[in-house]
C-alpha cells in the first residue's frame, strides 16, 4: 500500500528589515513539522522579529506542529520580538482553545491586522 505525500507548502515574503510573513498550506503533523520548523528558523536566523504566519489555508495542525510554533514563539520573544498567527478555520482554531493555546499565542483573522499587530 503507498500513501500520498503529506500536502504542505511554505512560502516566505519578506514585509522590510524586520518583519516577514510566513504563509503556510495544507497540514503541519509530525510528516511535515521538520520543514515548518526550518522555514520559522531561517527567518529568525535572519533577525526578523516581527513574525507573521499565516495559517488561513491549513486544514490541520498537531501537538507536533504547536511545538514548532511554540518554540519559534519562545525563541521571537527571547529576541524582544512579536509573533502572531493568521487562522480563520474553524478547525484549527478549535485546536489553539482546547490546547489553551489560544492565550499564548496572538491570533487574529486577517494578513494586515497580523503584519500591524506584529510591528507594534
Amino acid at each position: 500500500m503507498s500513501y500520498l505525500p503529506p500536502r504542505f507548502e511554505l512560502s516566505v515574503e519578506t514585509v522590510d528589515d524586520r518583519t516577514a510573513v510566513l504563509r503556510v498550506r495544507g497540514e503541519i503533523h509530525l510528516a511535515t513539522a521538520a520543514d515548518f520548523s526550518e522555514g520559522l528558523n531561517q527567518v529568525i536566523a535572519e533577525g526578523r522579529t516581527a513574525v507573521v504566519v499565516d495559517l488561513t489555508e491549513v486544514g490541520f495542525i498537531d501537538s507536533t506542529g504547536l511545538s514548532v510554533l511554540l518554540n519559534a514563539l519562545r525563541r521571537i520573544t527571547r529576541a524582544g520580538g512579536t509573533l502572531v498567527l493568521v487562522c480563520t478555520n474553524p478547525t484549527v482554531l478549535r485546536l489553539f482553545e482546547v490546547t489553551k493555546m489560544d492565550t499564548t499565542f496572538t491570533i487574529v483573522g486577517s494578513r494586515d491586522e497580523a503584519v500591524a499587530t506584529a510591528r507594534g
